[in-house]
């Protein structure tokens, strides 16, 4: 019991010597921390996290049991990996100076972005391709949401503009320089054109469907994109999620499905913490009431 007491009086004396600054100090680590794991689970950059780990934890083992020659090469290795991260993470911190330059702190700190854009950009989508089913005119439209489709995006040409059936109809219409690949939107807006998707590896996927929907399925496999098609053989229309094709699908289905998967509700992302705390607590309310009433 005396050893018990003098680590509580121990530990009340490191707590005593914590002051506010030290408070947000911690927290701003823990929260920087926080948002790099959020951003490397979105990227395509969670593996190369992985492996970075992993040879820290075979550096700390070679040091703690005391293999000289190897906690020698691997910390020679960490020296130069230094520059290597920077030329490997080099789109992602592009894009990250990019988005503050643009937007501010305020929204790369976790502020939701409206979803306007994205609510106009199925309205038109789905205008467009009423008009391309009808003609049988092929096209491939790819939702990003938390995976960056950064390798597809640079095997396209850039756009950068906002949704509108014109634009769509305009770039996959027969013989267009890019009715061949994939158009990109990201965040309500067409980032890029004539993209080159990977095909699906699934053996079990049916004969008749092409390439446009092999890669649809393939997008959708390796990410958790949105992928519309319009099949140029009998104008039918299908929608692929996490490596699942959907098809023949009507207008109002697409729309339908389209709004379900990619604008959230108010429950499921709220706008802010007080959001967040709002919802709780009528979660909670809600609970209570139908306990109270025997449901």
């Amino acid at each position: 019991m005396n050893v018990i007491a003098q680590y509580a009086n121990q530990m009340m004396g490191y707590f005593m010597t914590i002051k506010v600054n030290d408070i947000v100090d911690i927290a701003i680590i823990a929260y920087l921390i926080y948002r790099t794991l959020m951003f490397t689970r979105k990227s395509q950059t969670g593996q190369v996290l992985k492996g970075i780990i992993l040879v820290l934890i075979v550096m700390w083992l070679a040091y703690q049991f005391k293999l000289h020659v190897l906690s020698f090469i691997l910390g020679k290795a960490i020296e130069i990996g230094l520059l290597a991260l920077v030329i490997v993470f080099h789109p992602e911190i592009r894009r990250f100076l990019e988005q503050v330059g643009s937007r501010g702190f305020k929204k790369i700190l976790g502020e939701q972005a409206a979803s306007s854009a994205t609510e106009r950009a199925i309205l038109q989508l789905v205008e467009a391709y009423s008009s391309m089913s009808r003609d049988h005119i092929g096209a491939l439209v790819v939702f990003e949401r938390n995976t960056i489709l950064d390798d597809s995006i640079k095997s396209g040409t850039m756009v950068d503009a906002e949704v509108s059936g014109e634009l769509l109809k305009n770039i996959f219409w027969p013989n267009a320089p890019l009715h061949d690949g994939a158009v990109i939107i990201r965040n309500g807006r067409v980032l890029s054109a004539g993209c080159v998707l990977p095909l699906t590896s699934n053996l079990n996927v049916s004969r008749d469907l092409g390439t446009r929907h092999r890669a649809a399925i393939g997008a959708s496999e390796h990410s958790d994109a949105v992928v519309a098609i319009v099949s140029e053989e009998t104008g039918s229309i299908s929608v692929a999620i996490g490596g699942m094709l959907k098809r023949h699908l009507s207008l109002e289905t697409l729309e339908r499905l389209l709004r379900n998967e990619l604008i959230p509700t108010e429950d499921e992302v709220p706008t802010s913490k007080l959001g967040k705390l709002k919802n709780f607590g009528s979660r909670f309310r809600r609970k209570k009431g139908g306990d109270s009433d025997g449901e």
